[in-house]
């Protein structure tokens, strides 16, 4: 979840308390004061200058492309903070092959850009997007979520309610334009940001009384941000809806959609509802954006961990039939079911990474472009299961790990625009290996748990189990 905001301490005045006091105590009076903006509320550590161009942008390229490539999203602890050591050993490992990288404006890392309204607190945001500009990605902001003034809460500094009921709060109807204001300021902040998704999977936009999603609300909101973005700047790239396209056991009946089906589940229709109300509503949209896991609402790989990631294709190819040319993402992508703490360590790190592997094949057979890596790193420690590089809280952190290894080379070798080619692959090998190439190179999969000799593209080998081979062309 997103990282805690400061305990301030400051408290209102009331002015008539202070009658007496001397000329001393009342020049602190109207210092305090002056902290504090008309509803009462603490403005310490906040700007106005919000909109103020941060830091050197990076010089974004003559022509603004909507796909960006296969990347990762930065979470709540991340490599812009630890011993030099270490984060420079991150930015350096990723300047070497660079990727598109998101960050989220509040939450997930960064604190509340707006705890008062039209003052802003940009120093955490400021520093992620350092680091993106430090190893050369191209940065994507991901716009969610809402400064609690918007939504019901309490204004000021250090009045950042960070429970996750409050964090995925959506803000209220009355505050859209003034999300959408805080979407521009934000864009006018990071002038080499190009690329915006608004909002995170509907986070609050629930119908409890029909039991469906409010996509009539959140289309209201995302046409609002889609407006304010493109008069900041015509050329800024902007998608949604940034659905979880469920799926459901085959077996149920309710909630299920009769077409978008497979071993792996059945779509929920009330997700399908929501996109199709979005797409079809929309101000305009540069990218499509989807996320979900290949996995069952009930955490069941159907038929198995390999066979579940063909949901990425049918679901891809299910929304690009129905939004023709427009890329799309996947801001997020999951293959293995979380435990209670939303941990993913039950899989060895072949293992894991053999799966993750197949589902980066799933989704680019179904036409997805750009598809986003959730980085899973710990604030401290030497183990950290799916991370992308050890925790940097330590001068020798920061070291790549093998996820790193598979979006690295993955992103260098099948980029927004590769055409794909078949291979062949032997008879008997059809079962245990997923393949992905173009003309340069070939991506092989073993997906048993033990040690196979196969045949692919004309080329007999030996592959360890669950490795992930690059062969080239």
């Amino acid at each position: 979840m997103g990282r805690h905001g400061w305990n301030s301490g400051a408290r209102r005045w009331r002015l008539t308390a202070l009658l007496g006091v001397g000329a001393a105590a009342l020049a602190l009076v109207l210092t305090l004061l002056n902290t504090l903006p008309g509803d009462g509320a603490s403005d310490v550590g906040t700007t106005r200058d919000g909109d103020k161009v941060h830091g050197t942008p990076a010089v974004p390229p003559e022509e603004t492309k909507p796909e960006v490539g296969w990347g990762f999203t930065h979470t709540q602890f991340s490599a812009d903070e630890g011993p030099g050591a270490a984060t420079k050993r991150v930015a350096e490992r990723l300047g070497e092959q660079p990727l598109p990288q998101i960050q989220h404006i509040m939450g997930w890392g960064s604190d509340n850009p707006e705890p008062v309204k039209g003052r802003y607190d940009f120093e955490d945001m400021d520093r992620r997007i350092d680091f993106v500009r430090e190893s050369g990605g191209t940065p994507v902001v991901t716009l969610c979520c809402a400064p609690d003034w918007m939504k019901g809460g309490k204004s000021g500094s250090g009045n950042t309610d960070w429970s996750q009921e409050a964090l995925e709060t959506a803000p209220d109807r009355a505050h859209y334009k003034d999300y959408a204001a805080l979407a521009a300021t934000v864009a006018k902040r990071y002038p080499d940001v190009r690329h915006f998704i608004v909002w995170n999977e509907f986070k609050g936009f629930w119908n409890d009384a029909e039991a469906r999603w409010d996509y009539e609300g959140y289309t209201e909101l995302y046409n609002l941000v889609y407006k304010a973005l493109k008069k900041v700047d015509e050329d800024i790239q902007v998608g949604g809806p940034y659905l979880v396209m469920d799926s459901l056991d085959p077996r149920q009946k309710e909630d299920a959609s009769p077409t978008l089906k497979g071993t792996w589940g059945t779509a929920d229709q009330r997700v399908l509802d929501a996109f199709d109300h979005w797409n079809k509503n929309k101000a305009g949209a540069d990218f499509v954006v989807v996320d979900g896991s290949s996995y069952t609402k009930d955490d069941d790989l159907l038929p198995d961990e390999f066979a579940a990631t063909e949901k990425f294709t049918a679901v891809s190819r299910w929304v690009r039939e129905r939004t023709g040319d427009l890329p799309l993402w996947w801001a997020e992508y999951y293959v293995e079911p979380a435990d209670a703490d939303d941990d993913r360590d039950d899989w060895s790190e072949p293992h894991r990474v053999a799966v993750q592997a197949s589902g980066l094949i799933a989704m680019a057979r179904g036409g997805t472009t750009s598809a986003f890596y959730w980085n899973p790193e710990k604030e401290k420690g030497a183990d950290c299961a799916g991370c992308l590089w050890t925790p940097t809280d330590r001068a020798d952190g920061g070291e790549p790990m093998p996820m790193l290894d598979l979006v690295s080379r993955f992103s260098e070798e099948f980029p927004p625009g590769t055409k794909y080619e078949q291979v062949s692959v032997a008879a008997d090998d059809v079962p245990n290996v997923r393949v992905l190439a173009d003309d340069k190179a070939v991506l092989v999969v073993n997906t048993l748990d033990r040690k196979i000799s196969t045949e692919i593209d004309g080329e007999s080998f030996d592959m360890d189990a669950y490795e992930v081979k690059w062969l080239t062309r």
